[in-house]
Formats: C-alpha cells, sequence, structure tokens
C-alpha cells in the first residue's frame, strides 16, 4: 500500500497527463456509447473512480492503460446495469439559415453509432485498434483478453462495421424549436436578465470540466462571463437530438461551431444546462443540426 507521499505523487502525475489524454478518453467512450454526450459521463465517472482510487494507495505504473482500463470497465458496467445495448441498438431505427451564413449540419459521417451493432467486445476492439491506433498486445492489457481473442474480436468487429446505414435522430418538435429560438436571441443580444428570468427555481447547470451549480440563483451567476464577451455567436439546433445551442466564431460564422450547450426545458423555464465551453473535444465528433429562424 502507499504512503502519503505516494498517493500524492500519483494525484499529481493523473493531474499532469488530463488535459492532453481526457480528449482521447472521450473519443473512446463516445464511440462505446454512441454519443458525445453519454462518453463526457462516461469519462467523468472514469476520472472520478481514478480519483478514488489513487487517494486510497493504488500504485500505477502505467497511467494511460490503467484510465483506459477503468473506462472500459465503465462502459461495460453501464451496459449490464442499465441494459444501454438494446436501447441504443433501437435508436439506429428510429432544416435551417441565420442572417449569417452558417453551416447547417454537421458535415462529417456519423462516426459513432455504426460502433453499436457490435459487441461491448468488438467495439472497444475495434475503437482501440483501429481509431485511437493501440497495438493488439496493448488492447489485450486494456480490455483484460489476450491477442489471439483481440485479433479475432478485431476481424468480425470490421466485417460488422462494413455498409453500415445510419438514420438521423428525429425531429425537435417545433415548441422546443421556438423555446430554443428566444434563448439564443437573448443571448447574441446580451439579454441576460431575461434570460435569469426563464430559469427554473431548480435549475442544474454543468460547465463541463470546471463547475457545477444549482437552483437559479447560482445559476444567474453562470452568465457573468458571457456577459464580458462577445467572440461568439449562438444559434438554435441539435446536438444528437436533442436540444441545443450551437456556439459559432463571430469572426469565422461560416465554420463549423466551436462547442454546444445542451438545454432541458420545463414548460417555458430552463431546468438543467451542460455547457461544453470548456470541453471542446466533444465537438469533434457530435452530429448536430442547426435550425431555421424566423
Amino acid at each position: 500500500m502507499a504512503n502519503e507521499q505516494d498517493r500524492d505523487a500519483g494525484q499529481e502525475a493523473l493531474e499532469a497527463v488530463l488535459p492532453a489524454l481526457r480528449p482521447e478518453l472521450h473519443r473512446y467512450c463516445a464511440r462505446m456509447t454512441g454519443s458525445v454526450v453519454d462518453g463526457e459521463d462516461v469519462v467523468q465517472d472514469t476520472l472520478l473512480k481514478a480519483t478514488r482510487a489513487l487517494r486510497e494507495g493504488v500504485v500505477v505504473e502505467d497511467l494511460r492503460a490503467w484510465l483506459f482500463r477503468i473506462a472500459h470497465n465503465t462502459a461495460l458496467s453501464l451496459f449490464r446495469s442499465r441494459q444501454r445495448e438494446k436501447a441504443m441498438k433501437d435508436e439506429l431505427g428510429r432544416d435551417e439559415s441565420h442572417v449569417h451564413t452558417m453551416p447547417v449540419q454537421s458535415d462529417i459521417a456519423d462516426r459513432l453509432r455504426p460502433f453499436l451493432v457490435l459487441t461491448p467486445r468488438q467495439r472497444s476492439t475495434c475503437i482501440l485498434r483501429d481509431v485511437l491506433g493501440y497495438s493488439a498486445a496493448e488492447v489485450a492489457q486494456i480490455t483484460d483478453s489476450t491477442v489471439p481473442a483481440v485479433k479475432s474480436a478485431l476481424h468480425r468487429g470490421r466485417r460488422l462495421l462494413k455498409d453500415q446505414n445510419v438514420e438521423n435522430p428525429p425531429a425537435l418538435p417545433a415548441a422546443e424549436r421556438r423555446k430554443l429560438a428566444v434563448y439564443a436571441q437573448c443571448f447574441n443580444a446580451h439579454d441576460f436578465d431575461r434570460l435569469r428570468d426563464m430559469l427554473s427555481a431548480e435549475v442544474q447547470l454543468e460547465l463541463v470540466t470546471m463547475d457545477r451549480r444549482s437552483g437559479r440563483e447560482g445559476v444567474g451567476g453562470y452568465y457573468s462571463n458571457y456577459q464580458k464577451s462577445d467572440d461568439w455567436l449562438m444559434a438554435p439546433g441539435a446536438v444528437e437530438g436533442r436540444p441545443a445551442m450551437l456556439a459559432f466564431d463571430r469572426a469565422d460564422p461560416s465554420a463549423p461551431p466551436l462547442y454546444f450547450v445542451l438545454l432541458r426545458f420545463d414548460g417555458e423555464h430552463v431546468a438543467g444546462i451542460r455547457d461544453f465551453r470548456y470541453a471542446r473535444y466533444a465537438m469533434t465528433d457530435a452530429q448536430w443540426q442547426r435550425f431555421e429562424t424566423d
């Protein structure tokens, strides 16, 4: 068992590699879950487990492989505990200008959901090997498998991934689009007092990787940093079929969005905000769509 000095060193090592490693962990988890949003949930659970283990004195020789092993097991636990496999596979069967010239939707092929046709073992093997570039031996270490088993899963997974046709998520209802349009309009006008009035009493905020707040008074202060700048241009849209604001670069609005802010409404009030301003890696693989405004 490690002493206090070793525990501190382990935590410091984790904090040192995290800025570079977190986007890579997210790429893996997003493909395992088929969603950039659910993938971030798995990343957060992974880091929480890693932090607890280090505080309890676990000594780690290969931090990167250890974190991916935790992420792998966390994703598998998610599938088992919530029976997510069937739900995600069912979703496989289941717009657009502003006064500025901005793109309408993702111009990339769907990079995430095709992996959902694979078994969890095939999925993790293909992601680690073909997306992240790990060797067969490294994949075997991360997934607690053998090199022959990895090669077999990789062969079957690659074959199943061919000719996958994945439909787009269903469109948001008109009422959701209307509320998003009002929210984005107020944001661009810096009418943050009106936005604060739109918050529900029990509103929840997550500024991904940075902060969490709850309640109208606590969340109301979230707008202060936005109030100090205007380098963004918000547009109503959807990310993976979920209501969202898409944040474009005001100086280059014809480029894809920089990040997104998920919104959850309760009637006419905003009940949840999940802002990816400081987790822009999630935008890389996000399937997004921008809505027309009147």
